[in-house]
């Protein structure tokens, strides 16, 4: 595999919004979906497991780290171009590494509406995909046209109403969770024309209100719960007497600013302290309102039990 060597050793907390999380054993940044696919062959020879990571912003990496190969998606994998159809739309061609909030922002520099919530979203477009990532009434799949991933085998190209987007998941997140194979490589998205002045104003109000009512300036993962049906995580959490609540002075911390962020306070949480916050969580608001909280956040690694 001359391509790309995976190196060794490599710490992982740098590569996680939460900014903490022990070392990957292996570790490469691919630029090809052919790179991809010669990395699992080489971890399939080794005999270890495969994670592919993004941009870190939805997970929580073990204190052990991760006894693999980590394939990080990133700047390698972040093209990003567009064209123009017949009937005045634009197809918008972006690389699983590019950063969702990048794409957000060169479709708002061309007048596209439909992805201004992308701006204020701190993942990767493959990860977003992956997530069916969404804010503020808009989510990935309104506007995904084609996907393209590796299925083990080969690279495929499917139709976005084939990716199985539901909420916070897709086709790719059902797969992954059966253990088959789904490397997110890019996507195209059809937008539709706009007002500059309209979407530039929305993005700012969608700004104003994120940085209000959010941490963003502590280490998260963002929403640690996904939202129970018919619920909101936030107000659950709330009603159970645990914003702001801390375990411990480890820096985990239930926000105080907005109840369903764990916030990791000067980065010196441990992903251990983060794990024991995020199940008394769950313990308490089960036994307060009889719902069960359930991780938006993926666990990579070994966590125990």
């Amino acid at each position: 595999m001359a391509d790309v060597i995976p190196l060794e050793n490599v710490p992982l907390a740098g590569y996680s919004t939460f900014r903490c999380g022990g070392p990957a054993r292996y570790f490469a940044e691919p630029s090809t979906g052919d790179e991809v696919a010669s990395l699992f062959k080489w971890a399939e020879d080794k005999g270890v497991e495969v994670f592919v990571l993004g941009n870190g912003s939805n997970c929580l990496i073990s204190d052990e780290g991760f006894d693999g190969l980590v394939i990080r998606i990133a700047k390698n994998m972040s093209e990003l171009s567009s064209s123009e159809t017949d009937d005045g739309r634009v197809i918008v061609t972006a690389g699983a590494g590019l950063p969702f909030a990048r794409f957000g922002n060169y479709c708002a520099e061309l007048s596209l509406t439909g992805a201004e919530f992308a701006c204020g979203i701190p993942g990767s477009c493959g990860g977003a995909v992956f997530m069916n990532a969404g804010a503020y009434g808009g989510e990935t799949k309104d506007f995904i046209s084609r996907v393209s991933y590796w299925d083990g085998n080969n690279i495929r190209y499917i139709d976005g109403s084939e990716c199985g987007f539901g909420y916070r998941t897709s086709l790719f997140e059902k797969m992954n969770a059966e253990g088959k194979k789904a490397v997110i490589l890019g996507f195209e998205a059809i937008l539709s024309k706009g007002s500059k002045e309209e979407i530039d104003a929305l993005i700012e109000d969608l700004r104003r209100r994120r940085t209000a009512s959010q941490p963003l300036d502590v280490p998260s993962a963002g929403s640690t719960f996904k939202r129970p049906e018919g619920f909101f995580a936030a107000k659950l959490i709330e009603e159970a007497g645990l914003k702001g609540f801390a375990l411990d002075d480890s820096g985990a911390q239930v926000s105080p600013k907005h109840a369903g962020f764990i916030v990791n306070n000067g980065g010196r949480a441990k992903a251990s302290d983060v794990k024991r916050l995020m199940d008394h969580v769950t313990e308490k608001v089960f036994g307060n309102s009889g719902v069960k909280l359930e991780p938006e956040v993926r666990l990579v690694g070994n966590f125990g039990g």
